[in-house]
């Protein structure tokens, strides 16, 4: 992973609550952070499309265009 680092400004009551609810699995909320967005940024497009591909050919075997 890249080393830079940026600063981000957040509410200091979300910050409050995020480390009150999380700080016994993270350390810091940088760490806590740095674990959501690194979940929600994982290529899960690529699953879906070829899902959504396999719906819609079964569809249209289904209708006898396959």
């Amino acid at each position: 992973m890249d080393s830079k680092q940026r600063a981000i400004s957040l509410p200091e009551q979300l910050c409050a609550s995020a480390e009150q609810r999380f700080g016994a699995r993270f350390k810091t909320l940088e760490s806590l952070l740095e674990f959501v967005l690194s979940e929600l940024t994982q290529d899960e497009a690529g699953a879906l499309d070829r899902t959504e591909q396999e719906i819609l050919e079964k569809r249209l075997r289904d209708l006898g265009y396959l």
